[in-house]
């Protein structure tokens, strides 16, 4: 009679020669922001969940935060809104810095696709001293992409300060040139 292992070996034996599963970048990515980031961290990186909207997170974070502040600038006296636009980019600038830092290092990626606060910040700062009108809400949200995905000089060199700062920073950057276009576009009446 020939020795049959028992089930028990036999499956102990096949595991054995697997290696461990591993993430794909994908799978890692957004594993990894949760998996030993702060809560709060994960939650402002990815402005509450937007950054893992697909495809084109940064896009949507985008649009969110236009929507939001169209929303709230209609209920401010119109004395308050370039101040409170100000104050909103700095916060999301501020906050978002060690939030973005925090959901790199937990997901091992340099700029983590989820996180989408620099988008926000970035956004803000395009829409500062913006009228309240259609046309200029979507000329602000075009112009903002357009500078964010192109990153003209020094855009792309603020990528390179380390962690959350390069991700937020150049954000930042775009949100300045589509500020400054805006205004210019303003100025010439192109947006009536």
């Amino acid at each position: 009679m020939k020795d049959t292992p028992d089930l028990a070996s036999t499956v102990r034996d096949r595991s054995a020669d697997v290696p461990p599963a591993i993430p794909s970048a994908s799978s890692g990515q957004a594993a990894g922001a949760a998996r030993g980031t702060p809560r709060w961290a994960t939650l402002v990186g990815t402005f509450f969940g937007i950054g893992r909207v697909r495809p084109g997170p940064g896009t949507w974070g985008s649009a969110a935060t236009l929507l939001l502040w169209a929303a709230l600038a209609y209920s401010l006296p119109s004395s308050l809104r370039t101040p409170v636009a100000i104050g909103l980019a700095l916060l999301a600038m501020l906050i978002g810095i060690p939030a973005a830092t925090l959901v790199a290092r937990g997901s091992g990626v340099k700029d983590p696709q989820i996180v989408v606060i620099d988008e926000v910040a970035g956004q803000l700062v395009a829409l500062i001293a913006v009228p309240l009108a259609w046309k200029s809400f979507l000329a602000g949200f075009i112009l903002f992409r357009v500078f964010d995905i192109v990153k003209p000089p020094p855009v792309r060199q603020l990528e390179a300060v380390p962690e959350g700062a390069g991700i937020v920073l150049d954000d930042i950057a775009a949100g300045l040139y589509a500020l400054g276009v805006m205004h210019l576009f303003l100025r010439f009446g192109l947006l009536k």
